[in-house]
């Protein structure tokens, strides 16, 4: 019997317009006055040496292509989380979660389900989201995040590595995902998955996987 469930975020709590229509344009407009701005300060220092230590150049250039190219890479990962929080700080932005998420999150919690996320987006993006959604503060429903520092979510190592952080057994762990390659490596790391298949999104549905359309039709 699954006593875990770990989610993914964009396309499957969160409305894909959401982040790319709102957060990745929010990063990319105050992301060169950010770094301006924040030049002295510990954990931008860090990931401005770290672009460098990647592709040498133009750092604010190299940060914008890979953001051109969807890349899931941490340290671009890490600066839009950086400048998310500050826009949720001041007030400028306000998550989106599907209607079907913060009900059923609440409901899982208060039955003693173990709840993790596991996004591409840093865990400081993970807990701001979460932190400031239009249905109010549900960020400490979770007991952990991952991000990409514990691995790529399309490699089963991935998972295996969270289960051990955890210390949880596979098949007692339910990953949700609106992506098939995604499920394909937590189903051979041994997870139990549901695909969410969001109309909205224009998720294609999986064969392989239980798919649904809401959180409310998820049963373990």
């Amino acid at each position: 019997m699954v006593h875990t469930i770990i989610t993914d975020i964009e396309g499957t709590t969160t409305p894909i317009s959401f982040v790319h229509e709102v957060l990745f344009p929010f990063a990319r407009e105050n992301m060169s006055k950010f770094l301006a701005e924040r030049a002295e300060d510990e954990e931008v220092r860090a990931i401005v040496a770290e672009v460098g230590a990647m592709e040498p150049g133009a750092v604010i250039e190299t940060l914008l292509r890979w953001m051109d190219a969807d890349l899931k890479v941490t340290p671009l990962k890490t600066l839009q989380g950086l400048i998310w929080r500050e826009g949720y700080r001041t007030g400028a932005l306000k998550s989106i979660l599907y209607p079907d998420v913060a009900p059923n999150l609440r409901y899982w919690s208060d039955a003693r389900l173990r709840l993790y996320v596991y996004s591409s987006g840093s865990v400081e993006a993970q807990r701001q989201l979460f932190s400031h959604t239009i249905d109010g503060d549900i960020s400490g429903l979770f007991a952990s995040y991952f991000d990409t520092n514990i691995g790529p979510k399309r490699e089963p190592e991935s998972y295996r590595r969270i289960l051990s952080e955890i210390d949880t057994e596979a098949d007692k762990v339910l990953f949700l995902s609106d992506v098939e390659a995604e499920l394909d490596a937590a189903a051979a790391a041994g997870l139990v998955t549901c695909q969410i298949v969001r109309p909205e999104d224009g998720t294609v549905a999986s064969s392989k996987h239980i798919t649904v359309d809401s959180f409310e039709k998820i049963t373990w």
